[in-house]
């Protein structure tokens, strides 16, 4: 089976978790999800995010530190999942169709959400990860 090498932003603003929902057609549509998506051949994770993020969101962003990484096996696939404390530059349009929501944490059990993601719902609604985003960020040259 094949692993799909993932980035996901993980953006709070005023208290609020930035949100996509999974369109019709595709794998594990209605669910909710963090912003991002498949790191391509020879991009580093946080350029991949970069890349992810102005392509569903029109926005550019400031990748913090990984915060959580996760590998799921779902039934087609398995997907390595990095998630990425980020700050947006600009406010985000969903370019895709998507429907895109800011979530306060404590509500965030209540959505449904991909099973990859269950543990990081629980930490970010129980506050235990913090997300901070340096103007520097991250090492950028790491590969997937």
């Amino acid at each position: 089976m094949p692993q799909l090498v993932v980035t996901a932003a993980v953006i709070e603003r005023d208290g609020a978790v930035l949100l996509t929902r999974r369109p019709e057609g595709t794998h594990l549509a209605g669910t909710w999800e963090f912003p991002g998506g498949k790191c391509e051949p020879g991009e580093t994770l946080e350029e991949s995010l970069r890349r992810e993020l102005l392509e569903e969101l029109g926005a550019n962003a400031e990748i913090g530190d990984e915060v959580f990484t996760v590998t799921h096996a779902y039934p087609t696939r398995t997907v390595r999942l990095h998630f990425f404390a980020c700050r947006l530059r600009g406010e985000p349009h969903p370019r895709l169709g998507q429907e895109m929501r800011w979530v306060r944490r404590d509500e965030l059990s209540a959505l449904p959400f991909p099973d990859a993601d269950a543990e990081l719902v629980a930490a970010l609604a129980a506050g235990r990860i913090v997300l901070s985003v340096s103007p520097e960020g991250p090492d950028s040259s790491r590969m997937p």
